[in-house]
C-alpha cells in the first residue's frame, strides 16, 4: 500500500472492545490499561480523538485503581506496575482529567488522594543505586526508569532526590557501541536507548552526554535501518515496525532524525498495515495489534508525513498536550 488508511486504522482500535468473548481478548488482560493508552495515542494522531468514550475512558483507568499499592494496574484485580501507573497518568493527562486524582480513591486505607499515592508508589520503587524496579517484585530495567521519571514529571513532582541517582543510574547503562542497555552491563538495545535517552531529555540532562557520545549514539541508532526500509532493535535482527518509534525518537530528541531514510521507512511502515481489517503489524504478512499501530502511526507523525498530528518523541503524547507540562527544575 502507498497510502495511510487512516479510515481502517480507526476503526480497527476503535473495534478491541467489542471482542470480549474472544479468548484472546482475556489472554492479554495483564496489558490492558497499556492497550488503551496505544489505542488512543494511536486515535490522537490519526485526529480521531473523540472515537474514544471519555468518560468511558477515564472511568475504567480509575478502576485498575490498586488499593492497597496506592497507584494504577494492567486490569481491575491486577497489581499496581510503574509502566501501567504512567499509562494511566497519560490517558488521565490526554483527556485534561488530571483533577480526578485529587480525589480520595474509595476503600482507600489511609487519607491522602490519589495523586499523593501515586508519587508515593513511584518513589518507593526507587532504590539505592538510582534504578526503579517496577513493583514490589524486583525486576529492574530502564523502561521503569523512564515510566517512573514520565510520570512524575506530569504530576510536577520531580525532585532532586529523585533526578540525581537515576540520572547516574541511566549513565551507567551507557555502552562503548554508543548504544544504552537495560542496566550497567546489558547489551545495547534500541528500546532501551529510547528509554534511557528520553528519561534525560524528561529531566532536562541530556547535558551529561558529551558531544562524542552524541555522536556515537545516533550512529549506532541509524545502523539500525536495514536493507527493507524498517528499523531493527539490535543489530542482525530482523526489523519491526515498533522501531520506527523507539530508534527515531531517540534520534528525534538529540537533533539527528534526517539520519533515518524515511521514504524507506514508511514503505515498510505502509507494507505493514492489513488492508481488509485496519492495523499495523511488526512486519509485512504479519497479524496487526495495537501496539505496533501505535508505533507505526507515531514513526509516520515524527517523519512529518501523511498529515497526521504531531507526537512529543520525549513524552509520546501529542504535542499540544505536553507544552503544558511544567519543566523541571520547577520555578519556584
Amino acid at each position: 500500500m502507498s497510502q495511510l488508511d487512516k479510515e481502517s486504522h480507526i476503526r480497527y482500535i476503535a473495534s478491541l472492545d467489542s471482542k470480549r468473548d474472544d479468548y484472546e481478548y482475556w489472554l492479554s488482560e495483564h496489558l490492558r490499561l497499556n492497550g488503551v493508552y496505544w489505542g488512543l495515542t494511536a486515535l490522537c494522531v490519526l485526529d480521531a480523538k473523540d472515537t474514544f468514550n471519555r468518560s468511558e475512558i477515564i472511568s475504567f483507568v480509575l478502576s485498575c485503581w490498586d488499593t492497597k499499592a496506592g497507584a494504577f494496574a494492567a486490569f481491575p484485580g491486577h497489581d499496581a506496575h510503574v509502566l501501567t501507573t504512567l499509562s494511566g497518568i497519560q490517558i488521565l493527562a490526554i483527556y485534561d482529567a488530571l483533577e480526578v486524582l485529587s480525589k480520595k480513591p474509595e476503600d482507600s486505607v489511609g487519607s491522602d488522594d490519589m495523586k499523593t499515592q501515586c508519587v508515593a508508589f513511584l518513589q518507593s520503587n526507587q532504590l539505592p543505586d538510582g534504578s526503579f524496579q517496577g513493583d514490589r517484585f524486583g525486576e529492574i530495567d530502564t523502561r521503569f526508569v523512564y515510566a517512573a521519571l514520565n510520570a512524575l514529571s506530569i504530576l510536577g513532582q520531580l525532585t532532586p532526590t529523585v533526578v540525581d541517582p537515576a540520572v547516574q543510574f541511566i549513565q551507567q547503562c551507557y555502552n562503548f557501541d554508543g548504544g544504552f542497555g537495560l542496566s550497567p552491563g546489558a547489551e545495547s538495545h534500541a528500546a532501551m536507548s529510547l528509554t534511557c535517552i528520553a528519561a534525560l531529555a524528561v529531566v532536562n540532562r541530556l547535558d551529561v552526554l558529551s558531544p562524542d557520545q552524541l555522536e556515537d549514539i545516533a550512529w549506532w541508532l541509524c545502523e539500525r535501518q536495514v536493507p527493507e526500509g524498517g528499523l531493527n532493535g539490535r543489530p542482525s535482527k530482523q526489523p519491526d515496525v515498533c522501531y520506527s518509534w523507539w530508534v527515531l525518537s531517540s534520534l528525534a530528541i538529540i537533533g539527528k532524525r534526517d539520519w533515518i531514510d524515511f521514504d524507506k521507512l514508511r514503505e515498510f511502515i505502509l507494507s505493514s498495515q492489513d488492508p481488509k481489517k485496519g492495523g499495523i503489524s511488526d512486519r509485512p504478512g504479519n497479524e496487526v495489534d495495537v501496539f505496533h499501530t501505535c508505533f507505526g502511526v507515531t514513526g509516520l507523525s515524527l517523519m512529518g508525513k501523511d498529515d497526521l498530528i504531531e507526537i512529543d518523541p520525549v513524552y509520546c503524547m501529542p504535542m499540544s498536550v505536553t507544552r503544558t507540562f511544567k519543566k523541571y527544575p520547577y520555578e519556584k
